[in-house]
């Protein structure tokens, strides 16, 4: 009875010292054995703007994640695809824990539009203050984009000009892109029904223009042909010569436009008879002023006989 006793006891002995086994064993066995660290970012999308007047930054949040049960310090790595960055050289993990570190990356003014890779790797240098013999890097990448933005600059080659009625002339516009990428333009006469109404006739050999960033000048020619009865005054004009951003109009939600004018002077009509009069009058008043001193001069001949 004794023994049956004693074998009851010690296997109960033997199954309590196994749970109390496997209750030590999966925390234990939850922790990594060896140093080790996970590096995660967000948001993973950072977009740029770089236009003139921004800030040109952008900004994603990393998290050290420790699995292990030992305090790490962990060496910060950023490789930026040439853009200009900030962020910590390395930070201390507790066991079981993470931190949360911050990574600006910015850009340059004007630069073209562009995707670049930037990544942030973690090495775990030292773990409980003792040097790790085999490290280990744990990287995390996000993708930077920076965004087109549009802008322009519209020259006239001749802001002023004279004209006679019923001539034909080409009016010559420059327009430059001086956004960060390849954009389309749209040309127009901005003030067209008013030149028309006015008896001019407008033609636009070229309605839109595609030029690259930064690139020449495109010239743009706008045909007139003056009124044909201009009337006896002289008369002003402004031909208001408009180029606008397609991208401006597809992406941006506001129209980028430039308004660039020229005077036109159209003379008016004189007529023959108008221009000679005045010098017939001249010609008879300088002949009357001629004649009186003649006669003067034949008093006085008279006086002194």
């Amino acid at each position: 009875m004794n023994a049956m006793r004693l074998v009851r006891l010690t296997i109960f002995l033997l199954g309590l010292y196994a749970l109390s086994v496997l209750s030590v064993a999966v925390p234990a066995a939850a922790q990594s054995p060896n140093p080790d660290i996970d590096i995660q970012c967000s948001p993973s999308n950072i977009p740029i703007d770089v236009y003139p007047g921004s800030t040109r930054v952008g900004i994603t949040y990393c998290t050290a994640t420790n699995p292990t049960g030992y305090s790490e310090t962990v060496r910060i790595t950023i490789t930026s695809g040439g853009l200009a960055f900030a962020g910590p050289g390395s930070v201390t993990v507790g066991a079981t824990s993470s931190i949360t570190f911050e990574v600006t990356v910015r850009g340059d003014l004007r630069m073209p539009e562009t995707t670049r890779v930037v990544s942030i790797a973690g090495t775990v240098e030292t773990f409980n203050g003792a040097p790790n013999p085999n490290p280990v890097q744990k990287t995390a990448n996000v993708m930077v984009v920076v965004k087109q933005f549009s802008r322009l600059q519209v020259e006239a080659s001749e802001p002023f000009k004279q004209l006679r009625p019923k001539v034909d002339y080409y009016f010559e516009f420059k327009v430059y892109n001086q956004g960060n990428a390849l954009d389309k333009f749209n040309i127009e006469v901005d003030n067209r029904d008013e030149l028309e109404e006015a008896g001019f006739q407008i033609s636009l050999p070229l309605i839109s223009t595609e030029i690259d960033a930064q690139a020449p000048a495109q010239k743009v020619n706008v045909l007139t042909r003056t009124p044909k009865i201009q009337g006896w005054t002289d008369n002003y004009y402004q031909l208001q010569f408009k180029a606008t951003s397609d991208f401006s109009v597809r992406t941006e939600g506001i129209p980028n436009y430039q308004v660039q004018m020229v005077t036109v002077y159209v003379r008016g009509v004189y007529l023959p008879g108008f221009e000679i009069i005045p010098t017939l009058s001249m010609l008879a008043f300088a002949a009357a002023i001629a004649y009186r001193r003649m006669d003067d001069e034949e008093i006085e001949l008279i006086e002194e006989v």
